[in-house]
């Protein structure tokens, strides 16, 4: 055992679990990171992962690491950037037990986050929610499931992780029909629900005939949905409803798309933004924004506001040879 084995140890049963009291999905987040991270030090070096010293751990080989995620791994850059947190949370912890490796955690610590695009956020509209709701097979127990699951995230705008945590006891039927849940943060919401969603879910609980603490949407072994199992059953229904619905074709289909789609459904019913931060569970207002920005009707609508102008078209040309190439640059 080196070094970094007894402090990658202590990192998870001490500073994650006791100090910090972080909640299952980070602490997986951050074992999947630190275990792509060993295994790829592992074949590039040829090292053991419990043979490693934080001299293998430097700037060069971090790097290598954060490319081979994007260039072979075909990772984005937000995923990428969740792991370099994961890496630099560790190396925060190691520069108080290990001051001898200070430089070399100093320099890791300064390693930057990489920008990306910001992207506006992929929606369904209502003739494509219709599609992907038919898209089920109602003939066969995972289509029933699929469905009921479907509509409830497109409903309730729980994130995949939350959904995939409901358990039976988790809904609640009749007057004031709601779900609970418990989101990022360990904060636990409850979302209301519109007749047509609870009506589907009664019918599925009574053909689920589960235990309060079994899970809402299991497996066909009565096992948790995972979150690939859930995201590989809605893409399979969106290329189902793209066959009936052309404007589906070739747009990506992912579980957090259903909650996009109930935040926009939710904003262009006038709904205000604060009420929808409460909705979906967001830290904050300022995360709404990315729904304002997506809506076409608010800009159309400021449009129809304003004056024409009035100016005649035209464009600068420097008179200059200088200002002409800063103009072309």
């Amino acid at each position: 055992m080196t070094l970094i084995a007894a402090t990658l140890q202590m990192f998870f049963t001490d500073r994650l679990a006791q100090q910090r009291q972080a909640s299952p999905r980070t602490i997986a987040a951050y074992r999947d990171t630190l275990r792509l991270l060993l295994g790829f030090v592992h074949r590039t070096t040829g090292k053991p992962p419990s043979q490693l010293d934080w001299s293998d751990l430097d700037t060069t080989m971090i790097s290598k690491f954060l490319n081979h995620l994007e260039d072979d791994r075909n990772n984005s850059v937000r995923t990428r950037n969740v792991r370099l947190t994961a890496i630099r949370s560790l190396f925060s912890y190691a520069a108080l037990r290990h001051p001898e490796h200070a430089l070399l955690i100093q320099r890791v610590l300064a390693i930057p986050p990489k920008r990306f695009d910001k992207r506006i956020v992929t929606y369904l509209t209502s003739t494509e929610i219709d599609a992907l709701i038919a898209a089920p097979d109602l003939t066969r127990w995972e289509g029933r499931r699929d469905r009921a699951l479907i509509l409830l995230a497109i409903q309730t705008g729980l994130r995949v992780s939350e959904i995939t945590g409901l358990n039976c006891a988790d809904v609640t039927l009749g007057v004031g029909a709601n779900v609970r849940c418990e989101g990022k943060g360990r904060k636990q919401r409850a979302v209301p629900l519109g007749r047509p969603v609870e009506a589907l879910l009664r019918s599925w609980l009574t053909e689920r005939a589960g235990a309060p603490e079994h899970p809402l949407f299991p497996t066909r072994t009565g096992r948790r949905l995972s979150r690939d199992a859930v995201a590989l059953r809605i893409s399979t229904h969106a290329a189902t409803a793209a066959q009936r619905c052309p404007s589906m074709q070739g747009k990506p289909i992912h579980p957090h798309v259903l909650r996009h789609t109930c935040a926009m459904t939710l904003l262009q019913a006038g709904v205000d933004t604060s009420v929808i931060a409460l909705w979906l569970g967001h830290a904050g207002v300022r995360s709404t924004d990315a729904y304002i920005h997506a809506d076409i009707s608010i800009k159309e609508k400021a449009l129809a506001l304003t004056t024409p102008a009035t100016a005649r078209p035209g464009r600068y040309h420097p008179t200059d040879k200088v200002l002409a190439f800063l103009e072309s640059l």
